[in-house]
């Protein structure tokens, strides 16, 4: 092995070793649960906008993506749109949620409830003026028993906050451009109301928790080809990644770039 192969390895050693320390030291928390109160969660569930920032101060202002989601073993396209999301007045820890979901071309309306179990903060963060933290809570969703195929959702959603150094309650967005980044990750259940059968359904921002093979992306979230035509074909479209899989349709579906839950 010569010199600069050894120098190389060693450099490379190292680095790893340094990341381990960093990100062991990144995942020490302490308990948040008595702070939150005194915060607004619902503007990390709907915010619209957010900063992308990094330790050398760069700031960009990112449009919001909409929640990517899934619903049974096929992985078939799960759509949910929170509309309103209000703090219970006479219980902090409660968020009272309005809001619709899309399977398919069959769109249902929603109400329930959200409601933090756990709320934490690192004890180091990626900029040193900052708090990052996460809270963790139960989701409760009724859809409307008057609409087509309607059912129960049920799961644990855990959302990503920074608190900056003026105190504002933010979006947790510092790791941007970070491969594999993600927020507002659900984890849980469908119930149908008629026929008392539950299917998976986990959804979150940028990525999906817990879902298999569906994504095959490294950097970022990418449908695997053989689940395409179960709802995924316009993301692939406005997403402009297709492939010798995927043809764009003359007629039929087309990106979904509408607000489809007014």
């Amino acid at each position: 092995m010569t010199r600069r192969s050894i120098t190389i390895l060693t450099t490379v050693f190292l680095a790893v070793m340094l990341f381990g320390k960093i990100h062991a030291q990144n995942t020490e928390t302490a308990n948040f649960i008595e702070q939150i109160k005194n915060y607004d969660l619902s503007t990390i569930l709907t915010a619209e906008h957010f900063l992308a920032e990094d330790r050398e101060n760069s700031k960009d202002k990112i449009k919001r993506a909409e929640i990517l989601g899934f619903i049974g073993d096929d992985y078939q396209r799960f759509f949910i749109h929170f509309i309103s999301v209000i703090q219970n007045p006479t219980n902090p820890y409660e968020y009272l949620v309005y809001g619709k979901t899309m399977v398919k071309n069959n769109v249902c309306s929603f109400q329930g409830m959200i409601t933090i179990r756990e709320a934490r903060i690192y004890k180091s963060g990626d900029i040193a003026t900052y708090k990052q933290g996460f809270a963790t809570c139960d989701v409760t969703l009724f859809e409307d028993k008057k609409q087509s195929s309607t059912g129960l959702l049920k799961g644990k959603l855990t959302s990503n906050f920074i608190i900056d150094h003026k105190n504002r309650f933010r979006y947790d967005a510092l790791m941007y451009v970070a491969d594999g980044f993600s927020n507002n990750q659900f984890v849980g259940h469908w119930t149908s109301y008629k026929t008392n059968t539950s299917k998976k359904c986990n959804w979150g921002d940028y990525r999906v928790p817990e879902c298999g093979d569906l994504d095959i992306g490294a950097g970022e979230f990418s449908v695997n080809e053989k689940y395409v035509r179960n709802g995924w074909l316009s993301y692939m479209l406005e997403n402009m990644a297709p492939n010798g899989a995927i043809i764009k349709p003359t007629t039929g579906e087309k990106a979904k770039d509408t607000k489809w839950w007014e």
